[in-house]
């Protein structure tokens, strides 16, 4: 069932459901998200049952301000302070060491927990009118392609989910996480905040989680094969991609997003031109993979990505899209 998000009745029945320990679907600037009470470990259950996520893949809690983290995180370093003033509200999620006792099934039983506090509208009413924080990973089925509209979460979920209309999302991919428990700020998942905005903001170097001998705390969106269709991704440079259309067979069915040709002339492949600007491939990037897994194509063709660090986000789901489990 999709309700607008800007109706009153509509945040409260939202809230009232999530204090009951229930489930929603939620709009913020990055994606939908399948919310419940981060306090409520039940309520977290069924998140992970409804996705078919593994129970100690951490989940996101989403807060109204900056004031609740110590709600949740049992300590917040300087740098992670600099990152809240620069970034909350906003699509960044810090790692944070974790109150004990406190969102246990949300953090995936770990020691940590990732925090964010979503800019939009409609989330922020939401969190202020339920007053706890929201577990709140992406509202698809585990590993598949995140929902940027209300409608993908009803067809990914089902329509009895109760799901708050906020239009399609601004951002289009998932925040950046930053690690911020192991004394340094380490960058776990890109996404439309530059290494280069993050270091200017916390006044320290932004690590490779590869450039420290310890073990970084497991964080959404980090394996191998995630944010996948159900077409098979295949990245390729120009002149691999030039030469795969020359060779393609009129009987397959093919999609092709690129943005270095201006149009195909061939029946059997379907064509979206990729954006030239990373933050509107971002906004519609996963919008593209759902529209043509709808199409029926077998393969999903996609243009490697220029080298530039604000295509880092993008980069880094396309990646993961083409990995097969």
């Amino acid at each position: 069932m999709i309700h607008s998000g800007t109706d009153p009745a509509a945040i409260a029945e939202a809230a009232r459901l999530i204090r009951s320990g229930e489930l929603i679907g939620l709009p913020t600037e990055t994606v939908y998200g399948l919310g419940a009470d981060a306090s409520n470990d039940a309520a977290v259950a069924l998140i992970f049952a409804a996705k078919g996520r593994p129970s100690n893949h951490p989940l996101i809690v989403h807060i109204a301000e900056a004031q609740q983290v110590l709600d949740y995180a049992s300590s917040v370093p300087p740098f992670a302070a600099r990152l809240i003033a620069a970034f909350w509200p906003g699509p960044l999620t810090l790692i944070l060491p974790r109150k004990p006792g406190v969102a246990t099934a949300a953090a995936g039983g770990q020691d940590s927990i990732g925090l964010r506090c979503p800019s939009h509208p409609v989330a922020q009413a939401l969190l202020k009118a339920c007053r706890t924080g929201v577990a709140g990973p992406s509202a698809n089925r585990f590993g598949r392609v995140s929902p940027t509209t209300a409608a993908h979460v009803a067809d990914e979920l089902g329509d009895d989910l109760f799901v708050l209309d906020g239009g399609p999302c601004d951002v289009g991919i998932e925040s950046t996480i930053v690690d911020c428990t192991r004394g340094q700020p380490v960058l776990l998942r890109p996404g439309v905040l530059t290494r280069a905005q993050l270091e200017a903001a916390c006044a320290e170097p932004v690590l490779d989680n590869q450039a420290l001998a310890t073990n970084a705390p497991r964080a959404s969106g980090t394996l191998a094969s995630h944010y996948a269709p159900n077409a098979k991704v295949r990245l390729m440079n120009k002149a691999e991609l030039q030469a795969a259309l020359a060779a393609v067979e009129p009987s397959r069915r093919i999609a092709v997003y690129a943005h270095s040709i201006a149009e195909i002339n061939e029946a059997s492949v379907l064509f979206r031109a990729m954006p030239q600007q990373a933050s509107q491939v971002a906004h519609e990037l996963f919008a593209v993979l759902r529209e043509f897994d709808a199409q029926g194509v077998t393969q999903i063709w996609v243009e490697a990505l220029p080298a530039a660090t604000e295509w880092d986000g993008v980069r880094d789901r396309l990646m993961r899209a083409a990995v097969q489990p």
